[in-house]
């Protein structure tokens, strides 16, 4: 049998994990997680790019770092269409 003191023990860890999974649903839409993979992007690609011998690695590495911050701008309307349209649930 269940006791009230059950209850609220098995309430205050719901209550714990919740306030976890917002921390973390807070760090993975934040603007310093963007910035932060971006800058790091660009840092490996234009390591790749200079030791593959490859021309303007410095340059050339800014693609990839602005295609992330783009595909990061787009998930939003893209969630939001598929909530929408797609999953309508």
């Amino acid at each position: 049998m269940t006791t009230i003191q059950d209850l609220e023990l098995e309430i205050n860890k719901i209550k714990e994990r919740n306030i976890r999974v917002e921390t973390e649903k807070s760090w993975e839409t934040s603007l310093t997680r963007k910035i932060v993979i971006s800058v790091l992007t660009y840092l490996v690609i234009s390591l790749f790019f200079l030791f593959a011998g490859i021309s303007k690695p410095f340059v050339n590495s800014i693609v990839p770092a602005i295609a992330f911050i783009l595909s990061t701008l787009s998930v939003p309307f893209v969630k939001k269409w598929w909530l929408g349209y797609i999953h309508k649930g």
